[in-house]
């Protein structure tokens, strides 16, 4: 299994500069940036953008090749060209994260040809539950079940994360996982 970074994200006092992802990262094979921006309307993007850049440019300082990035469903398509953050009754109050998601994959994929990249998305919902090891991949296109519900157990989200860092299935492209 890959050896990835023990610190993913910065803390509140720490910055997430070049210097100091390089500090955490190096000699590790991996790191996982898993971030979430603030809610409530507060708007996010240069913030999460700044992390962001802080991260690819760390990593490529500490020699580490493969990042994975979590990230958030409103970036997945619920019919072609139509993301869920643009379906009628999307909360207004989650535009703001939402968008700096998007934001954020829009930066690693256009800036990280040199780096062994991953975005993972979650689905609609995610709740705790039971671990069994089995769910969907799928790509830009909101996975869900006959009822029309898109959801994962917190565990089996996990148990991707894991499985990707361990596979690089999905290198240089965003993927999504649901049952």
């Amino acid at each position: 299994m890959p050896r990835a970074a023990g610190r993913t994200a910065p803390s509140r006092r720490t910055r997430a500069t070049p210097d100091t992802v390089a500090r955490l990262a190096v000699g590790h094979d991996a790191v996982v940036l898993a971030v979430s921006p603030p809610r409530g309307g507060i708007e996010a993007t240069e913030p999460l953008l700044e992390v962001g850049r802080g991260v690819l440019d760390g990593v490529r300082r500490a020699g580490v090749r493969r990042l994975v990035v979590v990230g958030g469903a409103g970036i997945l398509e619920v019919s072609p060209g139509v993301r869920v953050v643009d379906t009628p009754g999307f909360p207004e109050d989650a535009l703001p994260p939402v968008r700096a998601q998007v934001a954020l994959f829009e930066l690693v994929r256009d800036n990280a040809d040199d780096l062994e990249w991953t975005y993972l998305s979650p689905p609609a919902v995610i709740t705790p539950g039971e671990r069994t090891g089995a769910y969907r991949t799928g790509d830009h296109q909101l996975l869900s079940d006959g009822e029309g519900n898109s959801q994962i157990s917190t565990e089996d989200y996990a148990v991707a994360l894991v499985d990707e860092l361990q596979r690089g299935e999905f290198t240089r492209r965003l993927f999504h996982v649901a049952y």
